[in-house]
């Protein structure tokens, strides 16, 4: 299970659009059968964002879609990964599912944040976000397509 928490112990604030706090309300739903552990997680930090009003997009925070420089602080490796839907994963090509716990650690940090998590084999880590760029304008209309029922 992902555990997000600031060196003090306290979680980051994080901030989402309008539009990815509802899409990704309805993956974690989803999710809970298959999984639990990150589905529950997701649950949580979504319940806890600070959800921006329809239309408006935070400047340099991680949105589904973006691109996101990152450092692993304990090994000091930099990683550029983009933050998708599970149907649209692809470690090959850097896509990180947001049902992962790195995926769930990242989604709605702001560049210059750092993070603790756990991954799956229960290992603590801590990462700080080094850059984000905006995601491609065609990604929520590709999600919305892939994330309706008649998809």
């Amino acid at each position: 299970m992902t555990k997000r928490t600031t060196s003090s112990g306290a979680k980051p604030r994080i901030t989402l659009t309008a539009t990815d706090h509802e899409r990704l309300t309805v993956l974690a739903n989803a999710a809970m059968s298959n999984l639990p552990e990150v589905a529950s997680e997701l649950a949580d930090e979504l319940d806890r964002a600070q959800v921006l009003p329809q239309g408006r997009h935070p400047v340099d925070v991680v949105c589904m879609g973006s691109e996101v420089e990152f450092r692993d602080d304990t090994t000091g490796r930099t990683q550029t990964v983009t933050l998708v839907y599970p149907n649209e994963a692809n470690i090959a090509e850097g896509k990180v599912s947001v049902l992962t716990p790195i995926g769930t650690a990242l989604i709605g940090l702001q560049s210059g944040k750092s993070i603790n998590w756990e991954t799956r084999l229960g290992e603590m880590k801590r990462l700080t976000v080094l850059q984000v760029r905006e995601p491609a304008p065609d990604t929520a209309d590709r999600a919305e397509a892939e994330l309706s029922p008649s998809a």
